[in-house]
This record gives C-alpha cells, structure tokens and sequence, in this order.
C-alpha cells in the first residue's frame, strides 16, 4: 500500500507551512499529533482505500480515502489552515466531503474537517 503524499505537498506549500510551521510542519499521520503540539495543527487518517484491480494482471494504482482534520484555537485559525491544504493538494486529489466543524468541549479546541479521495501510483 503506498501512502497519499500529503505530508511532502503540505510541507512544500508556502500558504501551509505559514499556518503550520516548518522543521517540521504539524501535519500528522493516524489521526493523532503529539501531546501539547502547538496550534494549529492538522492530523489525517486513512479511511478506506482498494487497488484498482485487473482482470490480467497486478494493480498500478490505489485509491485512498482520507480524513482530514485541523485543530486551532480559533474558528478562522481553523478554516484557514484546512483550506490552505486543501490547495496545497488539490491538484493531485479531490475533496469529496466538506466534514463537520465542532469546538471540542473538554480541550476548546476548533475543528474543521474535510475528506479526500487520492490516487496513488504503485
């Protein structure tokens, strides 16, 4: 299985890393970023995802479906960074669900949310 290359498209992108940081920038993968991680942030996590399958032959490509959730102590900080990704990789994926934004009721973190259907080559 190969992995949708949101980390190095984030990292390259001048709009995310100026909301993100640099060295590295707070993009992370399994949903899950490190405890006190400054904001804001953004996790992602693969939701699901299949081969292309042949008939004849292996599949050369795959199709992933991933989450992506950003974290920030404001709405705006929040929206800002998801859609500063959402350019950053749109050019190689599709933004399929726009998700749910929420502000969590323990932590008081925002959150917005969107999933992306990716295409990767074997």
């Amino acid at each position: 299985m190969n992995t949708p290359p949101i980390f190095t498209l984030c990292a390259a992108d001048p709009a995310v890393t100026a909301l993100l940081g640099v060295s590295p920038v707070r993009v992370f993968m399994f949903g899950m970023a490190p405890q006190n991680v400054q904001k804001p942030y953004a996790v992602w996590q693969l939701v699901s995802g299949a081969p292309e399958n042949y008939l004849a032959g292996r599949p050369d490509t795959e199709q992933h479906i991933i989450q992506i959730d950003v974290y920030a102590d404001s709405a705006s900080q929040s929206r800002a960074a998801l859609a500063a990704i959402e350019q950053a990789i749109e050019l190689q994926s599709y933004v399929t669900r726009y998700g749910g934004e929420d502000r969590d009721s323990e932590t008081l973190n925002y959150r917005s949310s969107m999933d992306v259907s990716w295409h990767t080559y074997r």
